[in-house]
C-alpha cells in the first residue's frame, strides 16, 4: 500500500508542478525528420540498445566527477563530510520521540530552511513526522513506509536544497581566502518537475498508474542564486533528469524514460560529450553516465542511511566543483547570450587546424546560429552538423560545414578517420574530372577535440574521458549483473577496445541538406547526382557510401541550379571489404533490409540504391522540409499513423520484416507506402526506383521463393543461372537473387532517374516548383528493361511468373 501526503500535512515546499520550459532557444532547432514525434508504441530499438550497452553496479561512477586537481578533491571531501556531519543532528532533532506530538524541530529554529529540509529527508527515509490529521494515510506496519513517487519529488529535492545551501556558504568562504575561483563554481538545483500520464515509452499493456512515475530535471545555475526550485533556465544549462518511481518492481521502466529524456538532451544540447542522470527508487539513488558506447549505472546510494546520504552529497558536492568537461559538456563549443547577432544567440566552435607559415597546430575559432543536424540517438557517434563562418557578422552567410562526433580511428596517419580516408581518395580520382567534380563535400580540415585535464592537454576520446569505467561485456549484455549483482565481475576496460575519438570536420560550405529542400523537385535533382556520385566512386574507386541518409546529401546552389553533393562518409567501405563498420548507421529507417537482418553482412551497392529508395519515401511522405514536417505532425491526432512510421520503430529485426512486407509485391508497395505519400515528383520517383530495384528477372518483390517456384520462369537460361544460387532451407532470397543482374539494375536505376532529374530541372525553370504543377512535366514511372539483356543470363522471362 502506498503513503500519499500533501504538503500541508509535514510543513514541507509544495510538490513540484509542471512548469513551462519557455521558449526554445534559437540554435536549438536542429534539423529533425520527425522521428521524436513518432513514439506511439513502446521504442524496442532504444530498450534494446539500453539493456546492450547498460553496464550495472560501477563503483567509478561517482569518481567520474571528482575534480583533476588534487588540492580540490580534498576540498571536495572536507565540504561533503562537513555537510553530512550538519544533516545528522537536524534529522535526529526532527525524529518523533514517544508521547511528543507537537512540532519536533526544536531549539527555536523551525523557520530555518536547513530543518525544514532536514525534516523531508527523514519522512522520506521512512521516519516521517506525521501529525493526528495525517489518519489512514500513514501506513503502520513493520515494513518502510512506501511514498507514491510524486511524494518522493519534494523529499527529493529537499535534499539536493540541503547539500546547495551548505555548498553556497562553503565556496564563497574559499574563495574569499583564495582557494576557489567564482567562475569555477555552481550550484546544482532542481528547476522543473512533471508526470508524465501518456508513458509512450511503455507497453500498452503493461500501462500502469501515473503516479508511479515522477520527473525532475536539474540545472546549473551561478552561486548567487536563491536555494529554491528554479524556474526552467536556458536550454543549454540544464544538466541531467531525474526518474522518480514508486515500485521498484518499475525501476527498468524508470530507467527506459531516463535513457528517453537522456536521448533528447543529447539532441537539444549541441555540447554534449556525455550525459549524467539520476533514478530513484523509495529511498535508492542509482547514477548514470551514458557514454558514446556504454551506459555505465552506480551501486545504489541508499539515503535511509549514513553511507548512502553521504555519497550522494560528494557526488553533488563533486558536480557543483568540478571541471566542465566532467560534467559531461564540451569546453570547445561555447553557447554565447549575451552577445546576440541578429537577436540572437550563437555558437563559438574551436577546431585546432596547422598554421601552414608555422606548421604548428593552432585553434581557430567558427561561429554558427544553425545546427543542420543535432545527435539523434542515445549512443553511437553522436555526430552533429553545423552551418559555420569566420566571424560572427557573416553567420548569415555561411562559407563552412562543420561535423563534430565521436569517430571510430581509420588507418591512416594522425588518426585520421574513415571519412577523410576515402573523400582523400575521391578528391584525387575526380578532382580534374568535369562531370564529377565538385560531387563530393570538400574538406578543409580535421582534427581531434583536445581537452585541458588540469595542467596537461589531452585528446578527448573515450580512452581518456572514461578510463576509469568498465566497458560493456558480452556477459553483462546478456545479463550476468543484474540490479544486485557484483561489481567484481571481470569486464574489459575502457582501453581495450576499440577507440573512439571525438574528432571534428571542417569542409567547405556546400549547401542545406536534402530534407531543407524548397520542393520537390529540388530533392528529385539531388537525388539523381547522388546516385551519379555513388556510382561513379563504385565504379572507379570501388567505394561504398554505407550511410545514406537525409544528412548525406546536401543541396548546393550553383550558376546553373540545383546540384546534390555526397557527404557523410563514415561509414564507407571498399565493395567486399567485409562488415560495413564497427556499428551500424542510424537512423535504421534509412538502412537496406539486408543490413538490417545482418549488420555483419558484406554490404554491396544495392544496399546504398535502397537507402536510396528509402529516404525518398521518408521525405516524400511526410514532407521536405521542416515546415512541411510541422504541418503534418501537427495534424497527427486526426490522421491515422502511416505505416512507413514502422521503418522508425522497434528493433532492426522489427523494421527489416515491416519493409520486407511493404516491398513484397507491386501491390503491397502501392498500399503501404505510394498511396500514403505526397503527391508529386517523389511520389512518382520512388515507384520508378521500386520497379527498377525489386521488379526484375531476379527479384519479383521480396517474399521467399521456393526452389520449385524456380522452375515458373520461363527463361531456361535466367532459370538455370537462379538455380545456381545456393537456397537456405528450400528457400531463395530475393534480395541474394538480384545480385546477379546488378550491371542492369544500376544502368536502369541511372537511366530512370537521369530522366526525371531533367523532368525536375525544367520544372524548376517553369517556376513549377509546387508538386501539383510539376506532375504534369514528369515522365512515366515504368522503367525500360533493356539493360538486362546485357546480363548473363541475356533475357528475362516472357511473363511475370505469380509467387
Amino acid at each position: 500500500m502506498t503513503t500519499r501526503l500533501t504538503a500541508g500535512e509535514v510543513d514541507l515546499p509544495s510538490s513540484p508542478t509542471m512548469v513551462d520550459d519557455g521558449p526554445d532557444h534559437p540554435i536549438l532547432a536542429g534539423e529533425d525528420l520527425g522521428f521524436s514525434n513518432f513514439s506511439g508504441v513502446r521504442n524496442n530499438s532504444l530498450d534494446d540498445l539500453f539493456q546492450r550497452i547498460l553496464r550495472r553496479n560501477c563503483d567509478a561512477v561517482c569518481h567520474l566527477a571528482a575534480p583533476c586537481d588534487p588540492d580540490l578533491r580534498t576540498v571536495v571531501g572536507k565540504i561533503a563530510s562537513e555537510i553530512a556531519a550538519d544533516l545528522e543532528p537536524r534529522m535526529l532533532r526532527a525524529a518523533p520521540r514517544k508521547g511528543r506530538t507537537s512540532d519536533p524541530r526544536g531549539n527555536g529554529r523551525a523557520n530555518e530552511p536547513l530543518d525544514v529540509w532536514a525534516r523531508g529527508i527523514l519522512v522520506w527515509t521512512g521516519g516521517q513526522y506525521l501529525p493526528p490529521s495525517a489518519g489512514s494515510r500513514h501506513i503502520k506496519d513493520s515494513g518502510p513506509t512506501r511514498l507514491a513517487a510524486d511524494n518522493i519529488a519534494p523529499f527529493f529535492e529537499s535534499l539536493m536544497l540541503f547539500v546547495a545551501y551548505h555548498i553556497m556558504e562553503y565556496f564563497n568562504k574559499y574563495i574569499a581566502t583564495g582557494v576557489l575561483k567564482p567562475e569555477d563554481c555552481r550550484l546544482i538545483l532542481p528547476i522543473n518537475s512533471d508526470m508524465d500520464a501518456e508513458h509512450t515509452d511503455i507497453d500498452s499493456a503493461d500501462y500502469v498508474d501515473p503516479t508511479d512515475f515522477f520527473s525532475v530535471k536539474c540545472g546549473m545555475f551561478p552561486l548567487s542564486s536563491s536555494v529554491e526550485r528554479q524556474k526552467a533556465p536556458a536550454p543549454h544549462l540544464v544538466f541531467a533528469d531525474t526518474e522518480i518511481v514508486e515500485h521498484p518492481e518499475y525501476y527498468e521502466k524508470a530507467e527506459l524514460r531516463l535513457a528517453t529524456k537522456t536521448k533528447a538532451l543529447f539532441f537539444n544540447q549541441h555540447n554534449r560529450r556525455f550525459a549524467w542522470g539520476l533514478a530513484v527508487s523509495n529511498c535508492t539513488i542509482h547514477a548514470y553516465v551514458f557514454g558514446p558506447d556504454d551506459i555505465w549505472a552506480s551501486t545504489a546510494m541508499d539515503i535511509s542511511g549514513i553511507k548512502g546520504r553521504r555519497a550522494f552529497i560528494s557526488l553533488l558536492v563533486n558536480w557543483s566543483l568540478c571541471s566542465i568537461d566532467c560534467l559531461g559538456f564540451d569546453p570547445s563549443i561555447r553557447y554565447v547570450v549575451d552577445r546576440c547577432v541578429g537577436g540572437c544567440p550563437y555558437l563559438e566552435i574551436d577546431v585546432h587546424e596547422m598554421d601552414r607559415s608555422t606548421g604548428k597546430v593552432e585553434p581557430r575559432t567558427y561561429y554558427s546560429q544553425r545546427c543542420l543536424g543535432a545527435a539523434d540517438r542515445l549512443a553511437g557517434c553522436h555526430a552533429r552538423y553545423f552551418a559555420a563562418s569566420a566571424s560572427p557578422e557573416s553567420m548569415d552567410k555561411p562559407a563552412f560545414l562543420i561535423k563534430d562526433g565521436w569517430m571510430t580511428a581509420g588507418s591512416g596517419s594522425a588518426g585520421d578517420t574513415r571519412e577523410s580516408l576515402v573523400l582523400n581518395v575521391l578528391h584525387a580520382e575526380f578532382d580534374q574530372s568535369n562531370e564529377f567534380s565538385g560531387s563530393f563535400v570538400q574538406l578543409v580540415s580535421a582534427g581531434p577535440v583536445y581537452i585541458n585535464r588540469g595542467d596537461t592537454v589531452v585528446t578527448d576520446s573515450t580512452a581518456t574521458a572514461f578510463v576509469r569505467l568498465p566497458s560493456t561485456t558480452q556477459d553483462a549484455a546478456k545479463g550476468s549483473d543484474s540490479a544486485q549483482g557484483s561489481s567484481s565481475s571481470k569486464v574489459q576496460r575502457s582501453s581495450d577496445r576499440q577507440v573512439r575519438q571525438h574528432r571534428r570536420t571542417v569542409a567547405k560550405w556546400a549547401g542545406k541538406t536534402i530534407s531543407e529542400a524548397d520542393n520537390q523537385c529540388q530533392v528529385v535533382v539531388a537525388v539523381a547526382d547522388a546516385m551519379a556520385a555513388l556510382n561513379a566512386a563504385y565504379e572507379k574507386c570501388k567505394i561504398l557510401h554505407g550511410s545514406i541518409s537525409n544528412r548525406a546529401i546536401l543541396l548546393q546552389q550553383t550558376a546553373d541550379g540545383i546540384k546534390g553533393v555526397l557527404a557523410e562518409f563514415d561509414y564507407a567501405n571498399y565493395a567486399g571489404a567485409g562488415a560495413n563498420a564497427v556499428e551500424s548507421p542510424e537512423p535504421m529507417l534509412f538502412q537496406s533490409i539486408r543490413c538490417l537482418e545482418n549488420p555483419e553482412i558484406i554490404r554491396t551497392f544495392l544496399d546504398d540504391c535502397e537507402s536510396l529508395l528509402n529516404l525518398v519515401c521518408w521525405l516524400g511522405s511526410f514532407g521536405v522540409n521542416k515546415a512541411q514536417r510541422a504541418a503534418y505532425v501537427a495534424g497527427l491526432p486526426k490522421k491515422p499513423k502511416l505505416p512507413i512510421m514502422d521503418w522508425n520503430q522497434g528493433t532492426a529485426a522489427d523494421i527489416a520484416d515491416a519493409k520486407r512486407l511493404h516491398v513484397a509485391t507491386e501491390d503491397t508497395f502501392h498500399s503501404f507506402i505510394l498511396s500514403k505519400m505526397r503527391n508529386g515528383p517523389l511520389r512518382r520517383l520512388a515507384e520508378a526506383m521500386y520497379r527498377v530495384l525489386f521488379l526484375h528477372p531476379g527479384c519479383y518483390g521480396t517474399a521467399l521463393i521456393a526452389n520449385e517456384r524456380l522452375e515458373q520462369v520461363a527463361d531456361i537460361e535466367i532459370r538455370d543461372a537462379l538455380s545456381r544460387i545456393p537456397a537456405i532451407n528450400g528457400m531463395h532470397d530475393p534480395l541474394v537473387l538480384r545480385h546477379a543482374f546488378l550491371a542492369a539494375i544500376i544502368a536502369n536505376l541511372l537511366e530512370v532517374l537521369a530522366r526525371h532529374r531533367n523532368a525536375a530541372l525544367a520544372a524548376l525553370a517553369a517556376g513549377a516548383a509546387d508538386e501539383d504543377s510539376a506532375m504534369a512535366t514528369l515522365p512515366s514511372a515504368g522503367p525500360s528493361m533493356k539493360h538486362y539483356r546485357d546480363e548473363v543470363p541475356v533475357a528475362g522471362p516472357s511473363k511475370r511468373p505469380r509467387y
